[in-house]
Parts: structure tokens; sequence; C-alpha cells
């Protein structure tokens, strides 16, 4: 096997990551009970989407049909994620669990893209790993995004509805 060989692979995997998180984004976003989130959820759905194209033009760039491969991991995460939304829907906590649950996608994706950029670059194709860069940029910048929501908002309304719950708890005689 080769380094050619193992990009190759981990590339039809991270496109087969990507083309998931288009049909599972949508769904996240209609459970977060958060407009900032919905919102912040559906402009990632929007870049997924340029992902899939841009990973396109990586495969046409490399003279290689467009290929998927089970992305096993992706598959995983996803599945926590409809666990939680199944377990969690309707109450306040729900968007600092959507919250977690996108940000574990987006770290898998990030240690994806910055092992294919480096890879594309050893195997000469510097053109592929500038375009493999601009898609972890915006990952990485999602998640920024995502943790300062989480700091700011969802963890303290999931706080919130704790403290509510508490106190409701313990006043009743």
């Amino acid at each position: 096997m080769t380094l050619k060989k193992l990009f190759h692979d981990r590339l039809a995997v991270i496109y087969d990551a990507e083309t998931r998180l288009v049909g599972a984004l949508e769904k996240m976003a209609v459970a977060a009970t958060c407009t900032v989130l919905q919102e912040a959820i559906l402009k990632h759905l929007e870049e997924k989407k340029d992902h899939l194209i841009k990973l396109e033009g990586v495969f046409e760039k490399l003279g290689a049909k467009v290929n998927r491969k089970t992305s096993e991991a992706t598959i995983a995460l996803l599945y926590e994620s409809h666990e939680i939304i199944a377990t969690f829907s309707g109450f306040p906590v729900i968007n600092a669990a959507l919250i977690a649950s996108v940000q574990k996608i987006e770290h898998y994706e990030i240690a994806s893209y910055g092992c294919l950029r480096d890879w594309a670059v050893v195997l000469g194709f510097p053109e592929v790993g500038e375009t493999l860069q601009k898609i972890l940029d915006q990952d990485k910048a999602t998640n920024r995004a995502l943790t300062e929501l989480a700091r700011t908002r969802s963890n303290l309304e999931a706080l919130s509805e704790a403290v509510i719950s508490d106190l409701k708890t313990t006043t009743k005689l």
C-alpha cells in the first residue's frame, strides 16, 4: 500500500461523511430550540454542500472518478446525534447537546482534512492541498462559532433549566 492509495481511500471516506452530513444537519437544525443555533447549523449545511462540490473538484484534479466509501465514524457520530435528539428533544438542554454533537463531528472532520491536506502537498498536489485547507478553515470556523454559542448561551440555558427543575423539586412539600 502507498500514501497515494491511502489518500484516495480517505478522500472517499470524507466524501461519504460530507454526504451524510448534508442529510443530517437539517434534522439537527429542526431539533434546536434556539434560533441562533438553528441558523448556525443551516449555514453549516450550506457549507457542507459546497464542500461536496469542492471534493468533486478534487477528484477531478486528481484525474479520479468521484468515489464514496462508508465513513463508519460519521455513522456512529450521527447515530449518537439521533439518540440525543430522541432523548432531549423539546428541552432547552437540547441546544447544548446538539452543539456537542456537531462539534464531535467537526473535530473528526478537522483531523481528517488536516491529514488529507498534508498528504496532498507531500504527493505533489498543492492545489488540492489549498482546496482542502479552505474546507478545513470553514470547519474550524464553525467549531469556534459553536464554542462561542455554547459558552455564551446554550450551556447557560441548560444550566438554568437544571436550576429551575431543582427549585421545583425542593419547594414541593
